[in-house]
């Protein structure tokens, strides 16, 4: 599934994905801890979202509640192979070699990305 977002779109959606059901000025209030932007903008971005699909809405009682209709993983995914065929060439090894050589890595975080690659590996057997 390839989900195009904005990073308008982006910001709200993360507001959503992390404190659930939300009305448009809590995502507002949220969103605004990191940069300023009009309650109006944030409305208007919200009712676009909802005509593509990106947020749902609960009409019942007095405030509007938006929820996040796609997955989290969904647009990551999207973004990741998006990242993934124009920066780095469709290579995944020169990928994972830059975000692990730009960042400091915990033992937990390197124990995890073997699990993983141990994962793959044995997916790729059964195969």
């Amino acid at each position: 599934m390839n989900v195009k977002v904005t990073d308008s779109e982006l910001s709200i959606l993360q507001v959503l994905w992390l404190h659930g059901p939300s009305t448009v000025r809590e995502v507002h209030e949220i969103i605004c801890l990191e940069r300023e932007v009009g309650y109006t903008t944030t409305l208007k971005l919200m009712q676009i979202m909802l005509e593509k699909g990106l947020v749902s809405r609960d009409e019942a009682g007095k405030s509007h509640r938006y929820t996040a209709s796609v997955k989290e993983s969904a647009v990551q995914q999207s973004f990741i192979g998006k990242m993934l065929d124009t920066v780095f060439h469709g290579s995944p090894s020169a990928l994972v070699l830059q975000a692990l050589g730009s960042h400091e890595t915990s033992p937990e975080e390197l124990e995890k990305i073997k699990a993983l690659i141990e994962q793959l590996e044995a997916q790729q057997r059964d195969q």
